[in-house]
């Protein structure tokens, strides 16, 4: 087990390779159904644009919030090696029950496809902070590089499911992301050994506690399957208890911080929680994008571009593409950056990404502005609304992954980075709300719809805007209950 502490010759951690291909045909299946779940309800299924809507802010509500659970199943029940394999053969035999194209396997497909994802993703997170001491300047880089590889998986996803969207091939794409998320698991076996879990609570139990814990985590994924199934038919319900349940972990998680000692780690604690608060407003926006501003791509954007019919899913590519070349690019950048004295740390990072895709929203009513008769808004607005999107993720996403190993105490670790990941899940139920404020297209055209997209996308844009003015005014305080007890940022 020790073998996955070693750094290999060229000075990288044992596994972390790895992690990173595994990466990106994990997400590969996410990245179809992220992309396609609205526009496959509403054409092949014949729900409505609400419904769909809705369905899309559970679906990222389970995917994000199941992060949660998965962080502490993972570290004390099945190891998150286990649960991560587990959680990719849950999300093969969704796709492949997908494929079926009915009703009824859309919600026992989807079930088994968030039980998959929305457990096993802290797992491959924790595989990789562990693979770095807290102390490892390192880690920041591994992130963005993995990142990087997610979002390489986003862009084979997005890709394949705008070219078989433009046939409406649903069986062919279903069986596309099948395939996809199969290569993932074939890679965590080749590498088994060298992914072991370093330092979980499960690792510290005797033999006979070990294999209990294993069959309880077991049960769990029995159950968790048929009960996800029941909640996705009730959109609305699950939706007000995702957001509260999101409200009481936080509540809890306040109140760990109050009693946690020492109290460094406390004051460390507490910046997660102010980060964390302020993040829920960018992810709600960010979580638009296979909502609402997936169906005004669709009716209101012209997606014939130099003679080439534009998929809407492949607009998402706009996204991967400035992920992909942007995160190693960031990596190097901040690196050299702070050589030359730039303080460069999270707050400032965080409240960059709100003004970022604050500018990303309020790009959108400038080019209705600037629409012709037929209201059809230009390629162009949204390639500089999905930039400007792109470059606050980069500045909030990965960093808060990597900032996990830096404010949370070692045995917080795991429950702190499912609880982050979670924040996307209530901002998913609360994107899914914003959406229902957006004009409905059925039956209307884009310059009837023009107006109403316009004043909801220019109240997102300063609204985010005026918490980033916010987060900049926290900036002192967070940089001193991070930077506690540490001679450098």
């Amino acid at each position: 087990m020790k073998q996955a502490t070693n750094a290999q010759p060229h000075g990288i951690p044992a596994g972390t390779g790895a992690l990173f291909f595994i990466q990106i045909f994990a997400t590969l299946g996410f990245a179809v159904l992220y992309s396609t779940l609205v526009l496959y309800a509403t054409k092949r299924l014949g729900f409505s644009e609400g419904q769909a809507n809705a369905m899309m802010g559970v679906f990222g509500a389970f995917n994000y919030g199941l992060h949660l659970f998965g962080g502490y199943l993972g570290g004390r029940y099945l190891s998150n090696r286990n649960l991560f394999v587990l959680g990719m053969v849950l999300q093969v035999a969704g796709c492949w029950v997908l494929s079926g194209q009915s009703a009824e396997g859309l919600y026992w497909g989807l079930a088994m496809f968030l039980t998959g994802s929305g457990l096993n993703v802290t797992c491959i997170n924790m595989m990789l902070t562990q693979r770095f001491s807290p102390e490892d300047n390192r880690r920041e880089s591994a992130f963005l590089w993995n990142y990087a590889g997610m979002n390489l998986g986003f862009f084979i996803g997005f890709t394949g499911a705008g070219y078989f969207q433009l046939g409406e091939h649903y069986q062919a794409l279903f069986l596309f992301a099948t395939v996809g998320n199969a290569c993932a698991i074939v890679i965590s076996l080749l590498r088994w050994k060298i992914l072991a879990d370093i330092d979980t609570p499960l690792l510290h139990v005797g033999k006979r506690q070990f294999f209990g814990r294993m069959l309880i985590g077991l049960a769990v994924l029995v159950v968790l399957v048929p009960l996800i199934r029941l909640l996705l038919t009730h959109a609305d319900f699950t939706g007000s208890f995702v957001i509260t349940l999101g409200a009481v972990i936080f509540l809890l998680l306040c109140l760990t911080t109050l009693r946690h000692r020492p109290r460094a780690e406390q004051r460390r604690m507490a910046a997660y929680l102010i980060l964390a608060l302020g993040s829920l407003v960018f992810w709600m926006l960010y979580q638009l994008a296979p909502m609402g501003l997936m169906l005004f791509v669709e009716h209101n954007i012209n997606l014939t571009v130099y003679g080439i019919q534009v998929a809407p899913q492949w607009v998402q590519n706009i996204n991967t593409l400035v992920i992909v070349f942007g995160g190693p690019l960031l990596a190097l950048a901040f690196r050299n950056l702070r050589e030359r004295g730039w303080r460069i740390d999270i707050p400032l990072q965080f409240a960059s990404s709100l003004f970022c895709i604050g500018l990303g929203m309020l790009v959108l009513p400038l080019g209705i502005m600037l629409a012709g008769a037929d209201g059809i808004v230009a390629f162009k607005w949204i390639v500089a609304s999905y930039l400007l999107q792109s470059i606050g993720e980069l500045l909030i996403s990965p960093i808060g992954y990597a900032m996990i190993g830096k404010l949370a105490p070692a045995r917080y670790q795991g429950i702190m980075m499912g609880c982050w990941m979670m924040v996307t899940g209530v901002a998913s139920v609360l994107a899914g709300y914003v959406s229902g404020w957006m004009p409905d297209n059925a039956g209307s055209s884009a310059a009837l719809t023009n107006p109403g997209y316009s004043h909801v996308f220019s109240l997102l844009g300063w609204g985010s805007a005026a918490v980033g003015v916010v987060m900049l005014f926290l900036i002192p305080l967070l940089r001193k209950l991070i930077l506690q007890n540490e001679t450098h940022a």
